[in-house]
């Protein structure tokens, strides 16, 4: 089994989901007392999430590079960065190490695509909604990528930082995104990108029956699939 990086802490509400997703994992595949072989890297989200409403992507790189190059020295396979908006500096991160990077968007494109879906709606931080990074990765695989208006934009970025990274779910936050969920497949969109990891601390496939693509899910298992060697 090899040894799986995880970079995360941001928020560490949704990296506790990836640390659980990978062990649940692992022991249906393998049994008896197996658990993943992994190394954690939390850092302090405060920093990061200064830099982002700084627009200092290039510390928040150094930052994220660093702690990237500390997993693979300690021996990770692989590296996992466990967020969504972080990913806008992936190319970066990767520059900085020699082991893969398991890269969310193009992951989620794939579970997307094996359900024969084209046209999916994206929530997320205003960063992964407005910004090209995810939005462009996707297109890149061949899909079309609906987002909510500017309003709604604004609740579903308030909610991620004002309630879900603080570990606050309430169900008033809970009918809103349902019901922005409803106004993209009004529009014609096939599926959901559930594109914040806190996302599925408030929203599951109980929820609706529009499918959903939970990010944290589907990542948590593509780095299961590379340590176990099915990747």
């Amino acid at each position: 089994m090899k040894t799986i990086g995880l970079l995360g802490g941001m928020s560490w509400e949704s990296t506790s989901v990836y640390y659980r997703f990978i062990n649940e994992a692992i022991r249906e595949k393998r049994g008896g007392l197996h658990s993943a072989k992994c190394l954690l890297y939390s850092v302090d989200f405060a920093e990061i999430a200064a830099c982002q409403k700084a627009g200092d992507w290039e510390q928040a790189a150094r930052i994220l590079g660093e702690a990237a190059k500390s997993l693979e020295q300690l021996g990770a396979d692989c590296l996992v960065v466990c967020t969504n908006t972080m990913h806008k500096i992936a190319d970066s991160i990767q520059q900085r190490i020699s082991i893969p990077l398991i890269h969310i968007a193009d992951t989620t494109s794939a579970a997307i695509q094996a359900q024969g879906l084209r046209k999916v709606g994206l929530l997320g931080t205003s960063y992964t909604m407005e910004q090209d990074f995810y939005k462009g990765r996707l297109r890149e695989h061949g899909l079309e990528v609906l987002i909510p208006g500017e309003e709604d934009r604004e609740l579903v970025n308030r909610v991620i930082f004002g309630e879900l990274c603080l570990g606050e779910i309430r169900e008033e936050s809970k009918r809103a995104y349902l019901r922005i969920i409803d106004d993209m497949a009004a529009q014609g969109a096939e599926g959901i990108i559930l594109g914040c990891t806190e996302i599925t601390l408030l929203i599951g496939e109980k929820d609706t029956a529009i499918p959903l693509f939970d990010t944290t899910y589907l990542h948590a298992m593509q780095a299961v699939a590379y340590a176990l060697g099915e990747a």
